[in-house]
């Protein structure tokens, strides 16, 4: 009796290192599947970002922040004041009406404070100001309200595609069409059915449902990824961006916990080894943007330092990538999602599915979808998509909206989807690739001729200034190119969004004045005296060590 007793306890025992032994090399998988960097250790990031302490350089210390010499500090300083007049004089009216906005309105607040590293901030908005208010638009080029015009390279955070008039005329059209039923809701708009069919088609799904914004429509896909799979653990990759909220913001920024998001490296055998091995995973979010920058975020102003170089994903080895994944996620039965909230409708008419080859099993768009107007939208495979269970009838996966499926925006959808078929519009995407490459090459060529530490990584329409050389200043470019009449979206020179209605012409126009832009950066000392970035980290980290003894 003992005997079995003891040949029990053994078995248990055994049977408990085991189950201890899986755990713990389960846990040394997904470590070792996580990007090294801060990126892809959430919590660490979320820690150190609550301990990086706050310090700003006064008038002296600002234009020796590398360390340069005597000479070079007086021509930069300058050359800032230059800017500075130049900047205030010709705006003044745009200048004073986004001052005045700032002090009521917090996004503004958010972006003037985060548009440039943060020891140069408060002295940057205080004498480098830029006017965020803005009267009307022409063809590819913005007015301000002192009658300035610009060429529009923020692209609407993605949404102008197509150009500024041609959503103009959308807005008109589907204006027309919704006014007689006004803002009924709850009830559908006659043009529903025929934007659902539409979409169907485009994306290769089963079924269609319609949010407000982006980010509800990737919610919405994760909350039924979890239903359907009983599973709550969702997967994203290193740098990717899927909307503001907390599961999917676990690094700096987001202040509650992500306990049930898993940050894995892109492009990774070791992050399908995961996906193979663990049973708690219910889906897989894909932001195809990510083949610009593969494991990095999207490249902002305000925190480079030293040099920025994208190194962008051959666009085979992604798609080949991105078949891998599919094959794993069908095999584990996790729900797979394309978050083409940004990218859809500007790589192909079918987006990132249609141009890497790829079938999601849930899919998101926005922006330009909307045709100028708000909106998210959610396609997916109807085993993904059904919100209730006939046999558990108070099983639900409850999702609403107020404003979904909005009669404005089913109209300004429905006007979208038939221009995007229309012959002309077809014929923008021939060789859409090949001609934005080739026009990128060119401007890399005339950067380089000229001697500029400056060149540009792209995936289509969408580009982002990367700098070759080390230095604390590259930042300072985009208030260059801003003076050259550029305008950028606040992030700063790290997302450059062009519209397809730019000609040849336009964009030589453009080179041209980027060129200029170098230049008088690189006469007013900015690219001057920077040591090696080696000795700009180890200067760096004293000022911050420094700051935060102090």
């Amino acid at each position: 009796m003992t005997e079995a007793l003891n040949l029990s306890a053994l078995a248990a025992g055994l049977t408990a290192a085991g189950l201890l032994g899986h755990r713990v090399w389960q846990r040394l998988q997904l470590s070792r599947a996580k990007h090294p960097s801060l990126t892809g250790h959430a919590r660490m990031a979320r820690r150190m970002g609550r301990w990086l302490p706050g310090y700003h350089f006064d008038a002296d210390d600002f234009f020796q922040a590398d360390g340069a010499g005597a000479e070079v500090v007086a021509r930069r300083q300058a050359g800032f004041e230059r800017l500075s007049t130049q900047l205030s004089t010709r705006h003044p009216q745009s200048v004073a009406a986004s001052r005045a906005l700032r002090q009521g309105l917090s996004d503004l607040q958010f972006t003037s404070a985060y548009r440039v590293p943060y020891p140069f901030s408060p002295l940057v908005r205080e004498q480098l100001p830029l006017g965020s208010v803005f009267e009307r638009t022409e063809g590819h080029r913005v007015i301000d309200l002192d009658g300035q015009v610009f060429d529009d390279l923020s692209g609407s955070y993605g949404v102008n595609l197509f150009g500024h008039e041609f959503y103009k005329r959308n807005l008109q059209e589907a204006q027309q069409r919704a006014l007689p039923l006004g803002m009924l809701l709850g009830a559908y708009h006659p043009a529903t059915l025929d934007v659902v069919q539409r979409l169907r088609r485009l994306s290769g799904q089963d079924e269609v449902s319609f949010h407000m914004s982006g980010t509800e429509a990737v919610m919405q896909a994760v909350r039924l990824a979890r239903y359907h799979s009983g599973k709550q653990k969702l997967v994203r990759f290193c740098g990717a961006y899927h909307g503001w909220w907390g599961e999917v913001q676990p690094g700096p920024g987001n202040p509650t916990p992500a306990d049930h998001t898993y940050t894995l490296r892109d492009m990774s055998e070791r992050s399908l080894r995961v996906l193979k091995s663990r049973r708690d995973i219910a889906c897989v979010l894909v932001n195809p943007l990510q083949a610009l920058h593969p494991n990095q975020a999207a490249p902002g102003d305000s925190s480079l330092v030293g040099q920025r170089q994208l190194k962008g994903a051959d666009l085979k080895a992604y798609a080949d990538w991105l078949r891998q994944l599919r094959q794993v996620c069908t095999e584990r039965g996790i729900a797979l999602i394309f978050d083409e909230v940004f990218v859809g409708f500007r790589l192909a008419p079918g987006g990132a599915q249609q141009l890497f080859g790829v079938q999601a099993d849930l899919v998101t768009y926005g922006k330009t979808l909307g045709g100028g107007l708000p909106v998210g939208v959610l396609c997916g495979q109807a085993r993904w998509m059904k919100r209730f269970r006939a046999e558990r009838p108070a099983d639900l996966c409850f999702a609403r909206g107020t404003f979904n499926a909005h009669p404005q925006v089913i109209c300004a959808m429905q006007v979208f989807l038939e221009q995007l078929e229309r012959p002309e519009v077809q014929a923008l995407y021939t060789k859409l690739n090949e001609q934005w490459t080739a026009r990128a090459q060119q401007l890399n060529l005339a950067l380089h001729q000229a001697g500029h530490p400056v060149g540009v990584a792209q995936l289509g329409t969408i580009w982002a200034l990367q700098f070759n050389a080390p230095g604390r200043y590259h930042w300072m470019l985009q208030f260059y190119l801003r003076a050259q009449g550029l305008l950028l979206s606040w992030v700063g020179s790290g997302r450059i969004v062009w519209s397809l209605d730019y000609s040849q012409a336009d964009f030589d126009a453009v080179c041209q004045r980027v060129l200029a832009a170098c230049a008088q950066m690189r006469q007013d000392g900015w690219w001057d005296g920077a040591p090696a970035a080696p000795q700009l980290k180890r200067r760096l980290l004293k000022e911050i060590w420094q700051a935060w003894r102090a």
